[in-house]
């Protein structure tokens, strides 16, 4: 059985080692234990702290195996992003050049330097291991926060946004990467990434040119892949799509990827999801619809997914996965179909 819960310290060494085998765009936890060890204390103060409005709390999850401990994804969710440094995107815009006596009416794509998203809440850092990509894992940890969301929403913004890796070949070249940001930077994609992934996102003020791009100026190579994501990062997106998510023109200054956005309280997950006493049956498990199901904790919060048939007063589940909820019967969970 596969369980959602918050990273603890002894997650260290796993967690490293996802982040040596995520590859590149994974930028929010780059390959470096000092560093790693610093996001796990801050999600664990995260947890720990109490929270009236968001701020710099940072909660980390992970995907566990139950019968063997083994932790096989993470995820994250950054309470408010730009607090203390700019959060940039490009925003796709238009730029209308025009004139009558010559007959030309031309709508070019012209990218903006953008702050916009200041203060929204992120989903960030998702990494399923290869050999955990079945049995329902990746719903379970792509959509897991989302109810950990609708608890406790004083802990988040009232706009959610995820950054969606954009396109890159298997050597980490980024086709976004080699039309514009090269001509700033001076360096390889890959260095760049891992810039901004130790939190020196100074730089970007610093070296990218604050006036309105011409996207036409660009090769088509890296026109072409302007608010397209990775191969592997489409289902990522299938599932936020799902949920509500939708693309509305804002991409990534790196690689181009496409950022999604949603209202926090109109997340399919959490207008559908309904809060039940649990009650805990011997023999078989319970059968019906697969459920995403989890307590209602805070630093004790774990999520599953299971076949369910709830009904209007209360939801059944086995003495097993009351186990790996922490929860006794009477307890409350908030469960919602998938």
């Amino acid at each position: 059985m596969k369980i959602i819960r918050p990273i603890r310290l002894a997650d260290l060494d796993a967690l490293v080692h996802m982040a040596e085998t995520a590859g590149a765009g994974f930028t929010s936890l780059p390959p470096y234990p000092d560093f790693l060890r610093q996001k796990i204390e801050l999600s664990l103060h995260s947890f720990a702290h109490p929270v009236t409005t968001p701020g710099h709390e940072r909660y980390l999850f992970v995907l566990e195996e139950s019968t063997t401990g083994e932790v096989g994804g993470c995820c994250a969710i950054e309470a408010a992003c730009g607090l203390d440094e700019p959060f940039y995107n490009y925003h796709v815009g238009v730029t209308v050049h025009a004139n009558r006596e010559l007959k030309v009416y031309n709508r070019i794509p012209t990218l903006h330097l953008s702050n916009d998203y200041t203060a929204t809440s992120v989903l960030c850092s998702l990494y399923l291991r290869p050999e955990f990509r079945s049995g329902g894992a990746g719903k379970l940890l792509s959509k897991c926060r989302f109810l950990f969301m609708g608890t406790f929403p004083n802990r988040f913004s009232e706009k959610v946004i995820a950054e969606m890796r954009g396109v890159s070949d298997d050597d980490g070249r980024s086709p976004f990467w080699e039309g514009l940001g090269r001509h700033f930077f001076s360096i390889d994609y890959g260095e760049a990434e891992h810039i901004v992934g130790m939190g020196n996102k100074a730089v970007i003020a610093e070296l990218m040119p604050p006036h309105p791009i011409y996207s036409v100026l660009l090769p088509a190579e890296a026109q072409a892949v302007m608010g397209k994501v990775h191969p592997h990062t489409a289902p990522a997106l299938h599932l936020l799509e799902q949920e509500g998510f939708r693309y509305q023109g804002y991409i990534d200054i790196f690689d181009g990827g496409p950022t999604v956005e949603a209202p926090l309280m109109d997340i399919r997950s959490n207008r559908k999801s309904e809060v039940l006493p649990c009650r805990v049956v011997g023999g078989a498990a319970p059968t019906g619809a697969t459920h995403l199901l989890a307590n209602t904790l805070l630093q004790d919060f774990r999520c599953s997914i299971a076949p369910l048939a709830p009904d209007a007063d209360s939801v059944a589940i086995s003495a097993e996965m009351a186990a790996g909820l922490g929860v006794s019967s009477g307890d409350p969970l908030r469960v919602v179909a998938l």
